[in-house]
């Protein structure tokens, strides 16, 4: 059977955008379903107390480090064998690591299948966006990368809605079969002609030393880890451990569950916003700055509210908003590399920026012991870093809209 003849995509309504879109719902859907079901996972397995945020705050960083080590693993053999084939086996993991999660008895085989989740679900995204970004024209690929960050929003917001009427097992279950599903509709996927001329020319790929190699390239891969920080502090720490955060200022009928729907509403609909707004102005930095500045002034507001108990509500939702420009930020980051450095750079450095959790845990439980604070004086301080970082690595890195992506790095 002949293999489908790559081809260059104008409009964003085609196979590679709807495939690769699927696939980044399905990754969220997955990844935040242990968000949502942390608290009765645990309690179902015996927990209670302060061990529901401590062993959950484990089992996240567990979760991301298999994210951190799976983005070189995929990204590096995406740049060198192909994109097509890395989407074939993360899927293949994260599908039956969900299948094994809903039948999860004790703690540390949680924290094994959630680290071997992490590692699969690691390529689905940087491969997905590489593979939509090089199918498509200079023009329109803007609105391909629009989509499939916009679906995986919408995923997230599944996860969280799924919450309310489906137990945890049954969930992971699902997950599973949508897992396996994907697979299926992947078995046409095909490389894009520009990943095969770039190949076929030879040369060092998906090479770490490469990647290091120019102090210059360093710090744009730094700086594009930083920009995406902001968007996991967000969810991974003041919407997850909101719970915690209405206990410790005695706020009575807050749900876990509204805060992280309507955080995600606000993603999904800034993910649509900051796309388009940087196709009409043609540029991505701008875009990129104004949606961070919007979002550094919903999260102060949000601890501004914090004593008000239900508004909590629409501080999520504001800084869902404000946290909306992951579809800009995934395709400057794929626009500023080469086709062999590509998946290498997106995969890690959208898991690097959702691993951060694994140090910004450590860091708030830091600053709490060390200061004397609360949980929400450290999450403060801690959201002033990553906040000013952030916005920094924007404003140093250079515009890429319009920009060739038919190059290699040397």
């Amino acid at each position: 059977m002949t293999s489908p003849t790559p081809k260059v995509y104008q409009s964003p309504f085609n196979m590679a955008v709807l495939v690769a879109g699927i696939g980044f719902f399905i990754d969220a859907f997955d990844l935040f379903l242990f968000n949502v079901y942390r608290i009765p996972s645990l309690k179902d397995l015996g927990l209670s107390g302060t061990d529901l945020t401590t062993t959950g705050e484990r089992l996240l960083s567990i979760q991301m480090a298999g994210m951190m080590l799976g983005g070189i693993i995929t990204g590096v053999y995406a740049d060198k064998k192909g994109r097509v084939t890395v989407l074939y086996g993360s899927i293949l993991l994260y599908s039956l690591a969900n299948f094994a999660n809903s039948m999860v008895h004790d703690v540390n085989t949680y924290a094994v299948i959630r680290f071997l989740a992490g590692v699969g679900l690691a390529g689905e995204l940087g491969a997905g966006i590489t593979l939509v970004s090089e199918s498509m024209t200079v023009e329109k690929r803007g609105y391909g990368t629009i989509l499939v960050a916009t679906l995986g929003a919408s995923g997230a917001v599944a996860a969280g809605l799924i919450g309310d009427f489906l137990p945890w097992r049954q969930a992971f279950l699902a997950a599973g079969v949508a897992g396996g599903v994907l697979l299926i509709l992947r078995l046409n996927s095909f490389e894009p002609t520009m990943f095969k001329e770039s190949r076929s020319a030879g040369g060092k790929r998906g090479s770490l030393v490469l990647l290091f190699s120019s102090p210059r390239r360093a710090l744009k891969y730094l700086a594009c880890i930083l920009m995406g920080i902001p968007i996991w502090y967000s969810v991974g720490l003041l919407i997850t451990l909101s719970p915690e955060i209405a206990k410790e200022h005695a706020i009575d009928g807050l749900k876990l569950s509204t805060c992280f729907i309507l955080f995600q509403i606000g993603i999904t609909c800034g993910d649509l916003l900051s796309g388009i707004l940087s196709q009409l102005v043609r540029s991505r930095k701008k875009v990129l700055v104004a949606f961070m500045t919007f979002g550094i002034i919903a999260t102060a507001y949000h601890f501004i509210r914090i004593d008000h108990g239900l508004q909590l509500n629409i501080t999520s939702l504001a800084m869902g908003l404000g946290c909306g420009y992951l579809s800009v930020f995934v395709t400057s980051t794929a626009e500023h590399f080469g086709v062999n450095l590509r998946v290498t750079v997106t995969a890690t450095v959208t898991n690097f920026m959702r691993g951060a959790l694994v140090l910004l845990i450590p860091l708030h439980q830091f600053l709490e012991r060390m200061l004397g604070c609360s949980l929400t004086g450290g999450l403060l301080i801690t959201g002033c870093l990553v906040w000013g970082l952030a916005i920094t690595a924007a404003l140093a890195l250079p515009d890429t809209f319009g920009k060739s992506l038919a190059f290699d790095e040397a």
